[in-house]
């Protein structure tokens, strides 16, 4: 920017002062509005160092563009504006504030996200995640944000998709493993949900491009090819998407995760990606949240049990001599599918439920020594080029299966202790229908996440 302001501050106060004058201006043309944006992004990059130093002041300075007359009154051309300086601008301070403005405007209007990517705001991205990350860890983050939230909000071009390079999923990779000692730093989840949201993208276009698009056949999903060639490298990256799983409540980060590890499970050279003790970890997870999904989640629970057998009959679980969970796995999916008595926790059964259960207890170590009636090559089948060919419906369905930004898996543990609360304020002893199924470990495994935060969360949501 080549505009100087010519502004001499004493305090902070006086700094948000001068930035509520610049954006009252009255614009009532394209020039002024243009001159304004120039004010406002010179004068916080300014001073960015003397008075921007936190999160939330930089959030604070967003919000005062976002909540003025300026933006009420021309929200499509100034949004547009930013954008465009986010495709040009180099100067890090510059980005910081634009990324900032982009990412809380798209939270609230989508719109936003949509004229990102029109304006080829994902390779854009993409460059500024690579080049940035030692000029200011704030920004990289947020870009880091902004892609996820953009890539999250709608599906993106094949051709996009083939622009991500090797390069840049390993960097991501490897990003994750230099975090290795530190479980709550603030880069472990941005980075792992850019990873979760490409695959769900590379998941989506090769079984349904989407109309107008190339063929789906060149694309190779980059996220499955660098773990099947390199992933003993990456370990780290399998051990937090099942802690991420453990305490995740957002529907759709859930089925981000989910859809990676059906493919992780059916890709013949990531069935042994992840380290035996992760996948104790993650039979644990799944018990409980299937036991804990109310009636009304049934899509949800489809696609843990469609997860739930290449698990089963990929992983190392099935050389492990003293099969881990076999009891408990089995009074699960003989509950799932039983009419009455410990049965009745599911409700009716639906078809597809009885069939996804079927699947899960032919599993030869599950299956109490018989002869498995059904093959499991009938529905899966492994081919090359880093994709799993599992049965059409399978991954059709992994892959359909979306949720909408934000929303709370329902628990039938929370609802079960909020009908209890009163009743246990005033002495009397709840006492909960034993199940059969031990979740020690999963709960242990909770408690010793609970510490972690999700970097996306928005203000004021749990």
């Amino acid at each position: 920017m080549d505009f100087e302001v010519a502004y001499t501050l004493e305090n902070e106060q006086q700094f948000w002062e001068e930035l509520d004058e610049i954006v009252l201006a009255n614009c009532t043309s394209h020039a002024l509005i243009d001159n304004t944006l120039r004010t406002y992004l010179s004068f916080t990059t300014k001073y960015k160092e003397d008075y921007l130093q936190s999160e939330y002041d930089i959030a604070r300075c967003s919000y005062k563009l976002l909540q003025s007359p300026l933006f009420t009154a021309h929200p499509d051309y100034v949004r547009r504006q930013i954008i465009y300086g986010l495709l040009q601008e180099d100067t890090a301070d510059t980005l910081h504030l634009m990324t900032s403005f982009l990412l809380f405007d798209g939270r609230q209007n989508e719109k936003t996200f949509e004229t990102l990517n029109e304006e080829n705001g994902f390779p854009r991205l993409l460059e500024l995640i690579q080049i940035k990350k030692d000029d200011d860890a704030g920004l990289h983050r947020m870009l880091l944000e902004l892609l996820y939230e953009m890539s999250r909000m709608q599906r993106l071009r094949i051709d996009e998709l083939m622009s991500v390079e090797d390069d840049f999923i390993v960097y991501m990779l490897q990003i994750i493993e230099g975090l290795s000692d530190d479980v709550n730093d603030p880069y472990h989840y941005p980075v792992i949900r850019v990873l979760l949201v490409l695959n769900e993208q590379y998941m989506v276009s090769a079984h349904d491009p989407g109309p107008g698009q190339r063929d789906s056949g060149l694309l190779t999903n980059k996220v499955i090819k660098v773990l099947s060639t390199n992933g003993s490298v990456y370990k780290t990256f399998g051990e937090n998407i099942i802690l991420l799983l453990n305490r995740e409540s957002e529907t759709s980060l859930q089925l981000l995760i989910l859809k990676l590890l059906y493919l992780l499970f059916t890709t013949r050279a990531t069935y042994e990606y992840f380290y035996t003790n992760d996948l104790r970890v993650l039979v644990d997870v799944m018990i409980r949240n299937l036991l804990d999904l109310p009636l009304s989640s049934t899509a949800l629970r489809h696609t843990y049990l469609r997860v739930l057998y290449p698990l089963l009959a990929h992983t190392q679980l099935q050389q492990l001599e003293n099969h881990y969970k076999r009891e408990e796995l089995l009074k699960l999916l003989n509950m799932m599918t039983s009419s009455g008595g410990a049965g009745m926790h599911f409700g009716a059964v639906d078809d597809t439920t009885k069939r996804l259960v079927a699947r899960c207890i032919k599993v030869p170590w599950l299956d109490a020594g018989e002869e498995a009636q059904e093959s499991p090559a009938k529905y899966l089948t492994i081919g090359i080029n880093g994709a799993a060919r599992s049965s059409s419906l399978s991954v059709l369905e992994v892959a359909a299966q979306k949720a909408k930004p934000g929303e709370q898996t329902p628990s039938r543990e929370k609802e079960r202790k909020a009908d209890h609360a009163q009743f246990v304020d005033r002495g009397g002893k709840h006492q909960v229908a034993d199940s059969g199924v031990s979740l020690t470990t999963a709960e242990s495994r909770s408690t010793e996440l609970e510490g972690l935060k999700s970097p996306f969360e928005v203000e004021g949501e749990a």
